[in-house]
């Protein structure tokens, strides 16, 4: 386990094995240091354990990122159900699954991601208190972070004040996809959609007039943004050279393989709008419910507040010559406390 290629000196790891409900599970908690970890539940049918646990230890790695830089007092965690939703979800997986975090004793938080629900979190809630995302979608302010964040990226890329005939790439129309495409329409970008589901696509085509591509081709488009909102791991030493966009600013969690892809996207001249600060809505929301605080004005603004962290971090990386992902990373380090609990200095 230590020597795993994605651990990260991370703090926690709870394999979860209940044969008599189909649950095999892992629950990872990379820092606490802010405060509980809190991060999603993803649910998907990895084919081998190894790419399970390499999956989970790196989107609770990027929790820690997003939670500290969104200025959350919560630590970064992320757990994951092995299994396909459609055809293995249970009510009695989901109790045991909810046992499991409650066995935690409130040193992680759970809320929906990929495979789950708001009605998954609410059966959650009857064996845990432990669990956010309960009374609404969070996806809304997912996509929202996303759009605010893209736009901030174009003015400073593009020095553009609109984005009326941006030519837009999304890979991917799921809850935040297909959200982020309608708002994009709304803004008058002219969109190039994919997803495995061609009934999405089609649905797309409709709504928003796009152009549909197939989902690994659509990397190549030639368009403005392109915006991966599918799963990680699609920037590559292999999909990069293929890129053709100036900027990438999408919702998926962990699009960079490896933390050389950052590198490789700069020595391109493209602009990579690092994940865990874009897609950082939805979390802000889940957060604001869990603590039951602040207005829907109050949630709007820290929501917006995501563009300027996104300037922020693309006026840094051009002034100290690095790649976005690293100015990104760095920052989010340094807004994590030393282990006396000394802050550590920017």
């Amino acid at each position: 386990m230590f020597d795993h290629g994605d651990f990260d000196e991370h703090e926690h790891i709870l394999f979860v094995c209940r044969a008599d409900v189909g649950l095999r599970a892992i629950i990872a908690l990379h820092d606490t240091r802010l405060g509980p970890a809190l991060g999603g539940c993803r649910m998907w049918p990895h084919a081998d354990t190894d790419s399970a646990l390499a999956d989970v230890l790196r989107l609770a790695r990027g929790m820690t990122h997003k939670n500290a830089l969104a200025r959350l007092p919560f630590g970064g965690g992320k757990s994951l159900i092995v299994g396909d939703p459609r055809r293995d979800k249970s009510d009695a997986l989901l109790d045991a699954f909810a046992e499991a975090v409650d066995s935690l004793g409130g040193r992680y938080v759970v809320a929906e991601d990929v495979g789950m629900t708001p009605a998954d979190m609410q059966r959650l809630r009857k064996r845990t208190a432990y669990v956010s995302g309960v009374v609404g979608d969070p996806s809304p302010y997912t996509a929202h972070g996303v759009l605010v964040g893209l736009t901030a990226a174009v003015r400073l890329v593009q020095a553009r004040d609109d984005l009326a005939g941006l030519r837009v790439a999304v890979q991917g129309l799921g809850a935040v996809g297909w959200k982020l495409a309608a708002l994009l329409h709304e803004q008058g970008a002219v969109l190039v959609v994919a997803d495995v589901d061609a009934g999405r696509v089609d649905a797309a085509r409709n709504a928003f007039g796009a152009r549909a591509m197939e989902p690994d081709a659509i990397l190549g488009a030639e368009v403005d943004v392109l915006a991966p909102c599918a799963l990680g791991a699609v920037l590559d030493a292999a999909t990069i050279p293929q890129l053709r966009c100036a900027i990438v600013a999408g919702a998926a969690n962990n699009q960079l393989a490896t933390p050389a892809d950052g590198a490789r996207l700069a020595a391109r001249g493209i602009v990579y709008v690092p994940d865990y600060v874009l897609n950082a809505g939805g979390v802000i929301a889940v957060a604001a419910e869990y603590q039951e605080q602040g207005s829907a004005a109050e949630l709007d603004r820290r929501v917006a507040a995501i563009g300027e962290t996104v300037r922020t971090i693309l006026d840094r990386a051009a002034a100290d010559g690095l790649s976005p992902a690293t100015v990104a990373e760095r920052a989010a380090r340094a807004a994590l406390p030393s282990r006396d609990g000394v802050p550590r200095a920017a």
